[in-house]
C-alpha cells in the first residue's frame, strides 16, 4: 500500500477568503488528521512565492497528494497542477477546494463559513487518497466536421466551419436543404422569398471550394 502524504494549502487569496473564513485556523486543525503531513495558509496561493512554497514542501516532506483550498478550480486548477509537475508529482494527486465562491463570498457569518471550510477541505482529503494516476496520451484525429440535418442552424454551422478552413461534411436525409424554413414563403422583416434563396444554396455549397472542403 502506498504511504499517503498530503500537503493541505489554504489560500487568503488577500481578504476575498479571510475576511470571513479563518484560514489560520484551519491550517492548524486540518494539520491534526490523518494522512495530513503539512498545512499552510498563505495570503496568495496562486502566486510565484505560493508555488514555490508548495514544490519546497513536496521535496522537504515527500509529499504525493496536494489540496490547495481558495478560489474556483476553473481559474487556477492548471496553476497547480503545472505546480505538481514540476515537482515531479503526477498532477493528478491534486484536489482544489473552492472556499471563495462558494463560501466566503456567500455567506457573512465567519464562524458558519469557517466551519463549511473545514468541511469541504476534510471532504476532499477523503477523496485525494483514492487518486489514480492519469497519464496524458496523444491520438491522431480526422480534423474533419460531420454536420447531420442541413436545416438552417446545420447549414450556417457548416458555413462558418468551412471559411475557417476546415472540411465539413452537411448530411440531410430529405431531397432538400433548409428544414422548416423552406417551407416557408416570405422572410422576416424584409418579406424575402425563402424558396429562392433555398433554391440557390445547394450551389453555393457544392461550388464553394473552401466552404465544403469540395
Amino acid at each position: 500500500m502506498e504511504n499517503i502524504r498530503i500537503g493541505v494549502y489554504v489560500c487568503w487569496c488577500g481578504t476575498n477568503i479571510s475576511l470571513i473564513v479563518d484560514v489560520e485556523t484551519i491550517a492548524k486543525e486540518i494539520e491534526q488528521l490523518p494522512d495530513v503531513v503539512v498545512s499552510k495558509a498563505y495570503k496568495y496561493m496562486c502566486s510565484d512565492p505560493g508555488q514555490d512554497m508548495i514544490i519546497k514542501d513536496i521535496k522537504e516532506y515527500n509529499l504525493n497528494r496536494i489540496i490547495v483550498a481558495a478560489c474556483s478550480p476553473r481559474i487556477h486548477e492548471l496553476t497547480f497542477k503545472k505546480v505538481l509537475e514540476k515537482a515531479n508529482i503526477n498532477p493528478y494527486f491534486f484536489e482544489m477546494v473552492n472556499i471563495r465562491e462558494q463560501v466566503s463570498w456567500v455567506h457573512t457569518n465567519s464562524e458558519k463559513a469557517t466551519k463549511k471550510s473545514k468541511t469541504l477541505i476534510n471532504a476532499a482529503i477523503h477523496r485525494i487518497v483514492h487518486h489514480e494516476a492519469i497519464d496524458k496520451r496523444f491520438v491522431k484525429i480526422n480534423p474533419a466536421t460531420l454536420i447531420i440535418g442541413a436545416g438552417i442552424s446545420g447549414i450556417n454551422a457548416a458555413l462558418e466551419i468551412a471559411d475557417a478552413g476546415r472540411k465539413v461534411y452537411l448530411i440531410e436525409r430529405e431531397s432538400k436543404i433548409g428544414g422548416l424554413v423552406s417551407q416557408i414563403d416570405l422572410a422576416y422583416p424584409y418579406l424575402t422569398n425563402v424558396k429562392q434563396i433555398m433554391d440557390l444554396l445547394p450551389v453555393n455549397i457544392l461550388l464553394t471550394g473552401k466552404r465544403m472542403g469540395a
